[in-house]
C-alpha cells in the first residue's frame, strides 16, 4: 500500500475527521461494525461496499452515510482520495437535530434504500468549502471550537441532504411521518414487541392504518419491516459477536430458540450456524 498522506483530526474523541490521500490506487479489505456516525466522502476512486449485508457498487466522487450498528464490509476499494467524518451522538444527535437538518431517514437511517449522493460540481466546491472550514477549525484552540465544529457539520449535512433531494424524489414530510414514527419505535423496541398490534398501539392508531400508509408510500409491509429489522440484527451478532444461536435468539426476544432457528431459516434459507459458517 503506497500511502501518501493520511491526516487525522479529532475533537475530544466526540468528532473526527480523517483525510486519505494515495499515490496510487489500492486495495484494503476490513470489515467492521459502526459504533458512530459516519460519513465518507471519496471524491476519487471506485470500489464494492457491503452495507448490512447488501452489495453496492460505485464510483468517483460520493458520499454515503452509516449509522451507528451497521455493518460495513470492503469486497474492493481503489480510492485515491477520501475523508471520513465520525461523530457521537454527544456530538451530535440527528434525531434532536432533524427539524434543522432533516437528515434522519434521508442520509442515515435512510428509508429510501438509496445509499450514495452524488454531488454534481457546483455541490462538490460547496462541500469542498465546509471540508476546508472544518479542518481549519480542527487545529484551533479557542473556547467556541465546539459550536463552529457542529455548526459546519450541520452545513456538510444539510447541504448533501439538498443534493439528495435533487436526485431523487423525496416524499413530503407529513406523508413520511407515521413511518419515521414507526420504524423508530421499531428500532427502540424490535428485540422485545415483534407484532405490528403493538407498535399501532403505541402510535394510537389500527394495525391496518399503518398498513395502508405503508403501501401509499410502496413500502414493504409493517409485519415484515419489523422481521427485517429481527434479521439483520441476528445476521449481525452471528457475524460480529460470540453468542451463540440460543443467546442470539433470547436476546432478541424469542423464548423458544427452536423457534427462532426456524424464523431465520425460512426467511434467510439458511440456518443461523449455516449463514455464519459460509459467511
Amino acid at each position: 500500500m503506497a500511502v501518501q498522506e493520511i491526516i487525522k483530526y479529532t475533537y475530544k474523541d466526540l468528532f473526527t475527521l480523517s483525510t486519505v490521500e494515495f499515490e496510487k490506487a489500492c486495495t484494503i479489505d476490513h470489515s467492521i461494525q459502526k459504533n458512530a456516525y459516519s460519513i465518507y466522502w471519496i471524491q476519487e476512486g471506485k470500489g464494492t461496499y457491503n452495507i448490512d449485508f447488501e452489495k453496492y457498487e460505485f464510483k468517483d466522487n460520493v458520499l454515503f452515510f452509516l449509522t451507528p450498528g451497521q455493518v460495513f464490509t470492503v469486497d474492493s476499494e481503489q480510492i485515491k482520495t477520501a475523508y471520513k467524518f465520525t461523530f457521537v451522538k454527544d456530538f451530535y444527535c440527528i434525531q434532536t437535530h432533524d427539524k434543522e437538518v432533516a437528515c434522519n431517514g434521508i442520509l442515515f437511517n435512510n428509508i429510501y434504500e438509496t445509499p450514495f449522493v452524488k454531488p454534481c460540481k457546483k455541490d462538490t466546491q460547496k462541500l469542498q468549502f465546509i471540508l476546508e472550514s472544518l479542518i481549519e477549525e480542527f487545529q484551533q484552540n479557542e473556547a467556541a471550537q465546539y459550536d463552529m465544529l457542529q455548526a459546519y457539520l450541520k452545513q456538510f449535512m444539510i447541504c448533501a441532504v439538498r443534493v439528495q433531494k435533487e436526485n431523487h424524489i423525496i416524499k413530503e414530510d407529513t406523508e413520511t411521518r407515521l413511518f419515521k414514527d414507526f420504524s423508530l419505535l421499531v428500532e427502540q423496541n424490535f428485540r422485545t414487541l415483534h407484532a405490528v398490534t403493538d407498535y399501532a398501539n403505541r402510535l394510537g392508531i389500527s394495525p391496518k392504518s399503518i398498513t395502508k400508509h405503508f403501501q401509499k408510500l410502496g413500502a414493504t409491509t409493517p409485519s415484515q419491516f419489523i422481521k427485517n429489522r429481527i434479521l439483520l440484527e441476528a445476521k449481525r451478532l452471528l457475524i460480529y459477536t460470540e453468542k451463540n444461536v440460543k443467546e442470539i435468539a433470547f436476546e432478541l426476544g424469542f423464548n423458544d430458540p427452536a423457534y427462532f432457528t426456524r424464523f431465520f431459516t425460512k426467511a434467510i434459507e439458511k440456518s443461523p450456524l449455516q449463514f455464519k459458517k459460509e459467511y
